[in-house]
């Protein structure tokens, strides 16, 4: 449907991956992109979270998609309790998908990426990575919680090994809201995520046996990856840690603060929220610029 707003072509569908799962997807377009733009979300985030950076995005030109991973959101089964499903198929499964369908949608044209959280750690799982130019990362920080804020580790170790059980024994899966300010998780999300972020270095050690087949040795694309000074996750040295999974990618790390954008708080999640209008542009003038140059 057309959005008469700013003459949008918005476009929601489902599509499935290659096992068959039905992923929700939504589509944004001007009339005559110049880029299309995949937009990975961070874990318990759902697509219409990154609506307004995808509208702001669609504004500069680019043909933007977002996607809720399976589990979450659009994506939910009826029975969430009962889902069989590993962390690692948002990456292997849902996210080659998401870049296929917008590369059905968008042919020809130059496909980029924001990777917000864990839609940083995952892209190295995809098989279809090399159609991707450039990679925008938002907060995007190894998981391990000994790498993160002092203030925030008493709050983490209780949703480890109080809440999110908890929640599993009750439930079958762990609960949104409270607490856990995402999305309801299945139960092979919070176990795989829980095994990693108590260790060191993180889903590491896990490549040369149980994750592979997998491709981080082989992204060569551009990643800039922006931080916040008031981020307890995705912290400079956690940042550090997480980018090293790329070691063929040039890589560069943008730090930011609230103040920079005239803004109280940013945190982890806030890049996406009303009033980082600054911030969205920065994203797209560095992912845009080849795009932009060939078309002046």
């Amino acid at each position: 449907m057309p959005d008469p707003a700013n003459d949008l072509l918005i476009r929601d569908f489902t599509t499935p991956a290659a096992d068959g799962f039905p992923l929700s997807m939504r589509l944004l377009a001007p009339p005559a992109p110049i880029a299309a733009v995949l937009v990975s979300s961070g874990t318990g985030f759902p697509k219409g979270f990154y609506d307004r950076f995808a509208r702001h995005l669609a504004g500069r030109g680019a043909a933007v998609l977002t996607y809720d991973f399976r589990g979450i959101a659009g994506s939910r089964p009826d029975d969430l309790a009962a889902m069989q499903m590993d962390y690692p198929d948002w990456g292997r499964l849902d996210m080659p998908a998401a870049l296929d369908a917008l590369a059905d949608a968008a042919p020809r044209l130059p496909l980029l990426h924001v990777g917000h959280s864990v839609g940083g750690h995952f892209l190295g799982f995809m098989p279809n990575h090399h159609r991707i130019a450039r990679h925008a990362f938002v907060s995007v920080g190894s998981g391990w919680w000994g790498g993160h804020h002092r203030t925030y580790n008493p709050l983490e170790l209780f949703f480890w090994h109080v809440y999110g059980p908890q929640s599993l024994a009750r439930r079958g899966y762990v609960r949104g809201g409270g607490l856990w300010a995402g999305t309801d998780l299945p139960r092979g999300v919070f176990e795989t995520w829980k095994r990693w972020c108590h260790s060191r270095d993180y889903f590491l050690p896990e490549l040369n046996g149980r994750l592979r087949p997998h491709h981080f040795d082989e992204v060569t694309a551009p990643i800039r990856s922006w931080l916040f000074t008031d981020d307890p996750i995705a912290t400079p040295a956690a940042s550090e840690s997480l980018l090293r999974i790329y070691p063929s990618a040039p890589r560069e790390t943008v730090l930011r603060s609230p103040a920079d954008y005239g803004v109280r708080r940013i945190g982890h999640e806030g890049a996406f929220r009303r009033g980082m209008e600054p911030l969205w542009n920065e994203i797209a003038d560095w992912l845009l610029e080849p795009a932009s140059a060939r078309h002046r």
